[in-house]
């Protein structure tokens, strides 16, 4: 039996030495010259980049839409395959921020576990346990819930008080305590805002964090890893998509994002102890 997403996380960490996540956000029209045309060539675009980058990752994160707007889901298939039969034990967090009730929420397991074959999802739990409990139902694969996001609306709903705590706050608590039955959640908080970042590492000290807002978002690195690191180093998936993807436009794009990689992947290593 495969190892549990949580396990799997936790060997990456070590294998790796290694806190960065690569996201997979696959845009043609910033491809190289010559990928344009190709059928398969968010694919192979995608490969590329995973080939050259496995070592140096703790996990990858393809955004569905990405795939989905292009009419690329069997691509998505074949690309996490690929990551599960080229690079076993990097885990495949499917970004993909289902939520839903009941029958809805069955198929949306299905979709993201069964089909895809991804190790984790991301989820919304804003409709409460019930939308999560059919993705908890799957054993040994991560749910992670949105907590805190990166982007700047985040905090319209996500800050709001909810007696006596900031539903972000309460978000965390649920997540770390009675939501966790089987020990397969994690949380979604972003890089572009650190005190709240600690806060939820405060309130959830040993949930796996899944950081955006790095590279392109401009989340500064030592902060981050300051606010969010666990008593051991780790504990972070801190991603970093498009300033890797898109290193560079030329046939040389799989080495630039391995030689970006490395480079964040050093910069966090930098405050992990510090």
């Amino acid at each position: 039996m495969a190892d549990s997403f949580t396990v799997s996380l936790r060997h990456a960490w070590a294998r790796s030495d290694s806190l960065l996540c690569v996201g997979l956000d696959p845009d043609p029209a910033r491809f190289p010259r010559h990928l344009a045309g190709p059928p398969d060539a968010i694919l192979r675009f995608c490969t590329a980049i995973v080939d050259a980058t496995a070592d140096l990752a703790c996990a990858f994160k393809p955004q569905i839409a990405y795939f989905a707007a292009h009419r690329a889901e069997d691509q998505l298939e074949a690309l996490i395959a690929h990551i599960h039969a080229r690079h076993p034990g990097v885990p495949v967090v499917l970004d993909a921020k289902r939520g839903d009730i009941g029958s809805t929420a069955e198929q949306y397991a299905r979709e993201v576990f069964e089909r895809y074959g991804a190790d984790a999802v991301t989820v919304s739990p804003y409709m409460g346990l019930d939308s999560v409990e059919p993705l908890l139902a799957h054993p040994g694969r991560g749910v992670i819930l949105l907590c805190r996001t990166s982007n700047p609306g985040g905090a319209d709903l996500q800050s709001l008080d909810v007696g006596g705590e900031r539903l972000y706050e309460r978000v965390a608590r649920l997540a770390a305590g009675p939501w966790n039955r089987g020990g397969q959640l994690g949380l979604v908080v972003g890089a572009t805002v650190p005190a709240e970042l600690a806060r939820v590492r405060e309130i959830a000290p040993t949930l796996p964090l899944l950081v955006p807002g790095v590279g392109a978002q401009g989340g500064d690195v030592a902060a981050t890893v300051r606010a969010g690191r666990t008593a051991e180093g780790t504990g972070m998936m801190i991603n970093s998509s498009r300033a890797i993807l898109y290193a560079s436009a030329g046939e040389d794009f799989a080495e630039a994002a391995r030689r970006v990689a490395a480079e964040t992947r050093d910069a966090i290593n930098r405050f992990r102890g510090s």
